[in-house]
């Protein structure tokens, strides 16, 4: 995934559309939020959402590092497809790569225009440098 190419929410995550599959996308935490966050040891995402409907905003699992814990929120509405299975043994891939293997969950897009309405790069930068 190219940071780029990505849409991104004000609670730190990204989200990337497929390009060859209609409405699937990844969704992650922005390099930034790792940043924040530190040393990544644990990552919280039940397989019981699979199959589910989430709406925007709503928490999906948690996150944990050394110092704190932390909610994934959805940054759109969208059904869970995908668990990136990886992660629950090597959290650490969303410090080392968090655009690319630490990619969190893959979804369906239910609402592509809550998708339109999140921020570019460029918006992404602007916010972070104001908050």
């Amino acid at each position: 995934m190219n940071p780029n190419n990505l849409r991104y929410s004000k609670n730190h995550e990204w989200i990337g559309l497929e390009i060859s599959k209609n409405k699937k996308a990844y969704v992650g935490i922005t390099h930034f939020a790792q940043n924040e966050l530190g040393d990544i040891v644990y990552l919280d995402v039940e397989n019981s959402i699979i199959g589910k409907k989430i709406k925007e905003g709503d928490p999906f699992g948690t996150i944990e590092a050394v110092k704190t814990v932390s909610d994934l929120f959805m940054p759109v509405s969208g059904c869970i497809l995908e668990i990136n299975k990886k992660l629950l043994s090597q959290p650490e891939l969303i410090n080392k790569s968090s655009y690319n293997e630490g990619w969190i969950i893959q979804i369906e897009v239910l609402d592509i225009e809550e998708y339109n309405r999140l921020m570019s790069l460029e918006e992404y930068k602007k916010y972070i440098q104001e908050t």
